[in-house]
């Protein structure tokens, strides 16, 4: 780490735009240890075969027909950084010109603080299926990355074996790609709420129900992963869930602040209020009658049938 060049790039940002990405990224690096990446032969086969192992498990779960993405990448904590800074400049497009009255102090705030949040990002990200919204290259239309280093370091402070971690992450990011692949609406459908609701904050307004929706979906999208989990696990990770869910409450203050200024908190809620959500679905009902959530956009569950599921069934029965 090189927290002097981090704070030069912050310091030198340029350019014309709200952020200077370039700046960005060359700082979020500087300030994040890469961590190793000296993967030999038999751990890259591993992590194929666990994303191989989860796609069986998940189609045989879910009855969904569904591939994972041909870009599958052991990553280090730069490469993370550089995978994804791009999605956040594509998101955060509508915004560039909003630098006010003082626009240099305003760039550097801004690329100081999107510095901040990629470093913190780059460092506790374990696995991603990323459906690359907003991209203009749709034949490359997805992608499946694990960052290395995260996934031992958090293997070793949850005391758990680090070659079960891997699979649980292989297999949690499998579920994702099994809810784009079952429904090719799913990507329009995030994109548009994202740009009405970025849109309307470069104008300066709130758009509330585009939010709202876009919370709704993803709430979906959680909890679904959490269903397919359960089922299509090959072993029982109810104890890996505590200590993770421990290691997320008994972080330090900082951290703490950070996740609720990043939305992890929210994240949080989307993971348990979706699993409830589907848990009384498959009660009532099965896996297969959940799955009509991914059938089209008017099967989505409501923000009020989130919390009173017999009445989504009650509309699916129909």
């Amino acid at each position: 780490m090189n927290l002097y060049r981090s704070v030069r790039a912050v310091a030198g940002a340029s350019g014309t735009d709200a952020i200077d990405w370039a700046a960005a990224a060359e700082a979020a690096k500087a300030s994040t240890d890469p961590g190793s990446l000296e993967v030999d032969a038999a751990e890259r086969a591993a992590y194929a075969r666990d994303v191989r192992d989860a796609r069986t498990a998940v189609r045989e779960a879910a009855g969904l027909e569904f591939d994972v993405p041909e870009a599958v990448e052991i990553q280090n904590r730069h490469h993370w950084i550089d995978a994804n800074i791009a999605t956040f400049e594509r998101v955060m497009a509508p915004m560039e010109n909003q630098l006010g009255a003082f626009p240099g102090a305003a760039r550097t705030i801004n690329t100081g603080t999107m510095t901040v949040l990629l470093a913190f990002l780059g460092r506790n990200v374990l696995g991603q299926y990323d459906p690359l919204l907003l991209a203009d290259t749709p034949d490359d239309d997805h992608a499946l990355y694990f960052v290395r280093p995260n996934i031992l370091k958090a293997a070793d402070v949850l005391e758990v074996d680090a070659d079960r971690f891997r699979r649980w992450i292989a297999f949690h990011e499998v579920t994702h790609a099994a809810e784009f692949g079952a429904a090719p609406w799913l990507s329009t459908h995030l994109e548009s709420r994202m740009r009405e609701g970025i849109d309307a904050l470069s104008e300066g307004a709130f758009d509330r129900d585009a939010f709202k929706e876009l919370n709704t979906t993803m709430t979906v999208v959680e909890g679904y992963a959490e269903l397919l989990m359960d089922h299509a696990f090959d072993d029982e990770y109810e104890a890996l869930r505590r200590k993770l869910d421990a290691r997320r409450q008994g972080r330090g203050p900082l951290q703490q602040l950070f996740r609720r200024l990043l939305g992890l908190g929210l994240k949080q809620r989307q993971y348990e209020r979706g699993k409830s959500f589907f848990e009384a679905v498959v009660a009532s009902r099965d896996v297969t009658f959940a799955s009509q959530v991914w059938d089209h956009p008017d099967c989505l569950p409501t923000e009020e049938e989130l919390d009173a599921p017999g009445r989504w069934v009650s509309r699916m029965d129909r």
